[in-house]
């Protein structure tokens, strides 16, 4: 797998989860994602940074332009060093909040793209990645 373009934006404050959805648009629409694959990426990044920023006390989001033989696909790493998450499996739940929102995030985010991982250390922070292939 090779790495075609790479950028890092900070995720600090609510500014920065919009700079976040408009670059992961933009490199959507550069990679001709369809309209629907567009939205799927964009909100999952969105919950992605939401999460960062509000349950992280902020972090960085990493996108990634990726090629693995004949296909392309958009990558996109959230790291923060906030408190982890003590239980994933509760997190994917739908419905699982630590927060105010409707505990759409994880769960949601997952299941609108093809490749999610989380690595997580309770006191250290998160790590989560999610790949969209084209």
């Amino acid at each position: 797998m090779s790495v075609q373009k790479r950028e890092v934006l900070p995720v600090k404050n609510s500014n920065d989860v919009v700079l976040a959805r408009q670059k992961v648009r933009q490199l959507a629409v550069e990679l001709r994602f369809s309209l629907v694959d567009q939205t799927k990426l964009v909100t999952a990044a969105s919950e992605l940074a939401r999460n960062a920023l509000d349950h992280g006390k902020g972090g960085s989001m990493t996108v990634e332009v990726i090629v693995n033989g004949a296909r392309s696909g958009l990558k996109m790493v959230f790291e923060d060093q906030g408190p982890g998450i003590a239980n994933i499996e509760d997190a994917l739940k739908d419905g699982f909040t630590t927060g105010n929102g409707m505990g759409l995030g994880l769960g949601g985010s997952k299941r609108l793209v093809n490749d999610f991982s989380i690595e997580t250390e309770v006191g250290k922070g998160t790590r989560i990645t999610a790949v969209r292939w084209k």
